[in-house]
C-alpha cells in the first residue's frame, strides 16, 4: 500500500512547495522595487506572476496528507475492545505510521472521510482522486439512543498545511478545477475484541475484518 499522491512524488510536495514560494517572494520584492521606481509595467507582471506561484505553493502544499485513490487501498488497522456496556476502545495504526487511541460510545465503530474529486481539466496534467481520514464517532443501533445518549466524536486526519475543502467551498472559482465532497462512511458493530482493516475503494470506505478474503 502507498500513500503517494502524484504518481509516486508525495515526498518531494512540501519541497516543491518551498520552491515556488520562495520564488513567489522573490519576485514580489522585486515587484515592490519596480513600483518604487515607477517601472508599473514590471511592477504589473511580477506582482502577477508573484500571485500565481503563491497561489501554486499553497495548492501543492495542500496536496500533502492526501493519498490517490486508484484502487483499494489500506487506511489504517484497528484494534477494538469493548470496556463496559455501550463503550470501547479503538486503537488506530495508520498507514503513515500514526497511532491513536480513542475511547467511543455506542454499539458500532463509525468512520469518515473526505474526497477531493478533479474535473477532467485537471487529469490532463495527472491528477486523481485523493482522500483523507476526517472522523472516527461511536454509533448506536438505537435511533432513539443515537438522539439523546453520549455521543463521542474524534478527528483522526493529519492538520493539513492548506484546506483544500474549505478553498473550494469559499472560492468558487475552483469549481472547473475540483468538487470538494464527503465519501461514503463505513461502520461495523463492536461487541467482542477484534482485529479491523480500514480500507478505502473507488465506491468509498471499507471496515472488515483483518482476516476477510477480499
Amino acid at each position: 500500500m502507498s500513500f503517494d499522491l502524484l504518481a509516486g512524488t508525495a515526498g518531494y510536495l512540501p519541497l516543491l512547495a518551498f520552491a515556488l514560494a520562495a520564488i513567489g517572494a522573490v519576485l514580489l520584492i522585486a515587484s515592490l522595487l519596480a513600483l518604487r521606481r515607477a517601472r508599473l509595467w514590471r511592477f504589473a507582471l511580477r506582482i502577477a506572476l508573484a500571485g500565481v506561484l503563491l497561489a501554486l505553493a499553497a495548492f501543492t502544499a495542500g496536496l500533502h496528507g492526501y493519498a490517490r485513490l486508484t484502487h483499494e487501498e489500506l487506511a489504517a488497522q484497528i484494534s477494538v475492545r469493548p470496556i463496559g456496556a455501550q463503550r470501547f476502545e479503538a486503537t488506530f495504526r495508520f498507514a503513515d505510521g500514526r497511532v491513536a487511541i480513542y475511547q467511543l460510545a455506542g454499539d458500532e465503530i463509525y468512520v469518515d472521510a473526505h474526497i477531493l474529486k478533479w474535473k477532467p481539466v485537471a487529469h490532463l496534467i495527472g491528477l486523481h482522486t485523493l482522500w483523507s481520514l476526517d472522523r472516527v464517532a461511536g454509533r448506536y443501533r438505537s435511533l432513539e439512543q443515537e438522539r439523546s445518549a453520549e455521543r463521542t466524536v474524534h478527528p483522526i486526519a493529519a492538520e493539513p498545511v492548506v484546506d483544500l475543502f474549505a478553498l473550494r467551498r469559499r472560492f468558487d472559482a475552483l469549481a472547473p478545477l475540483y468538487d470538494a465532497e464527503y465519501g461514503s462512511a463505513s461502520f461495523v458493530a463492536v461487541n467482542k475484541p477484534a482485529e479491523l482493516e480500514l480500507r478505502v475503494s473507488t465506491s468509498g470506505l471499507l471496515i472488515r475484518a483483518a482476516d476477510q478474503k477480499r
